[in-house]
């Protein structure tokens, strides 16, 4: 049965409308709340939210339908996705609401359910709390919101488990943090120059409104302009939720998720740590990347997109680095999601390490043009079904062979059909990128 709440990311729309209108918001708690209080008893939860002037509400109506199961809740206040996963799995909390709609604008949320181990909850289980909201809404419960106050120490907790993870000096060091005006606004500049580097920030301000605008991991010109006046060693861009990282070389060069992989993986099977000699990515990630392992001697699996599914596939074959193109990354041996302060931290490592700038560690990288199209959907229809697609597919495929391909899949956030296309010729891939695009638009445009 396809969930109709939860996407790949947890729950996320316009907050204030359904799903993350009051009434819902509250039954997420009550449903979630029921789950916990039948295997525990004295349960508290850890919720925590990104900057959004929407975050508030939300997170006191989670309280709210929590406290009517017996379940107190601990309020982070603004804090990120994997701090709140962090304070999950090291804390007696049965579970874990982080209060963000990640990458998307201000007038957007949504929650994100991690279990006491710090892991996005299942499938199955977000089936099972989707069916308790649904039987509630029916009996048409009214919304109790709580009243929370801040607990500073949560957070502290976690900015001290960064620092001390295999702890980088980092004396000397002249970088530039772009937090998009996100979580990681009061948490970013406070580790960084804890550990000694001398730190310029852009995107630092949040009002509530001004999350992702034109700064963080989505706009990188920002930062990339800065990097190169400042004279800095590299720049660093968080998303809302600071889960995921892009970096900026000495050049103004961008260096995304799928080169943090390749400086990673090749660090760390030089170390000897690299499991399996193996590496977990997204269907997104670039042939280039997957050539240039190879080099290596690396392997890389590949899994559906979101960093859910990265870290299933983590988990079954063991790998302890994974990660999506778009600056998701799983250091597993440190975290059970991604973190874009501990990614940052990793690499800062290697170029400390190294000696390195990220314009010489990511030089033999080279990846293959791609484009990635979206198209507005008014349904999702099997894409079988859709004669006039498959078949410009088809002849895309033919005409790529081994050197390309081709993936077309629905957002699991909006309403979007994500058309990419790879290969070793951009004119030829926006070529074969808009016959395919055109063709969706004509079946299921909205």
């Amino acid at each position: 049965m396809p969930k109709r709440l939860f996407g790949t990311d947890g729950i996320r729309g316009v907050a204030g409308e359904p799903p993350l209108d009051e009434r819902t918001v509250h039954a997420l708690g009550m449903a979630l709340g029921r789950s916990i209080a039948r295997g525990a008893e004295d349960a508290e939860v850890v919720i925590g939210m990104d900057t959004r002037e929407s975050g508030p509400w939300i997170a006191a109506q989670v309280a709210g339908g929590l406290a009517r199961r017996g379940v107190r809740s601990r309020f982070a206040g603004i804090v990120t996705t994997p701090g709140v996963a962090y304070l999950a799995r090291t804390d007696v909390f049965a579970a874990g609401v982080m209060i963000s709609a990640s990458h998307n604008p201000y007038h957007d949320n949504g929650i994100k359910v991690f279990s006491h181990e710090g892991y996005k909850l299942p499938d199955a289980a977000e089936r099972e709390i989707e069916q308790e909201i649904f039987r509630l809404l029916d009996n048409e419960i009214e919304p109790e919101p709580v009243r929370l106050e801040v607990d500073r120490e949560l957070d502290m907790r976690y900015i001290d488990f960064l620092a001390s993870a295999e702890p980088v000096p980092l004396e000397g060091m002249r970088i530039v943090l772009d937090c998009g005006h996100g979580a990681a606004s009061p948490l970013g500049p406070a580790l960084f120059e804890r550990l000694g580097a001398c730190v310029e920030t852009v995107g630092c301000s949040p009002d509530g409104r001004n999350i992702n605008l034109n700064c963080g991991a989505l706009h990188m010109d920002l930062l990339s302009r800065e990097v190169v006046a400042q004279g800095a060693e590299l720049g660093v861009a968080f998303d809302g939720d600071a889960d995921r990282a892009i970096f900026v070389g000495r050049s103004g060069k961008i260096v995304d998720g799928d080169a943090v992989l390749l400086i990673a993986g090749r660090s760390l099977k030089v170390a000897g740590r690299l499991s399996g000699e193996t590496v977990v990515a997204t269907v997104m990630s670039n042939l280039g990347l997957e050539r240039a392992l190879e080099r290596e001697g690396i392997r890389l699996l590949r899994t559906p997109v979101g960093d859910k599914y990265v870290l299933e596939e983590m988990l079954r074959s063991d790998a302890v680095l994974g990660g999506e193109q778009s600056g998701h990354v799983i250091f597993r041996d440190f975290a059970t999601t991604g973190d874009g302060m501990l990614t940052a931290l990793r690499v800062l490592e290697i170029v400390r390490r190294t000696g390195l700038g990220l314009d010489e560690l990511t030089a033999d990288l080279v990846a293959y043009p791609q484009r990635l199209v979206n198209v507005r959907v008014k349904e999702r229809r099997p894409l079988e079904d859709m004669a006039s697609v498959m078949r410009e597919v088809r002849e895309c495929e033919r005409a790529f062979g081994a050197s390309g391909r081709v993936l077309i899949r629905f957002s699991g956030t909006e309403p979007l059909a994500r058309v990419m296309v790879e290969g070793p010729d951009m004119p030829q891939v926006e070529h074969h990128t808009d016959l395919i695009a055109d063709a969706i638009r004509r079946e299921i445009g909205a």
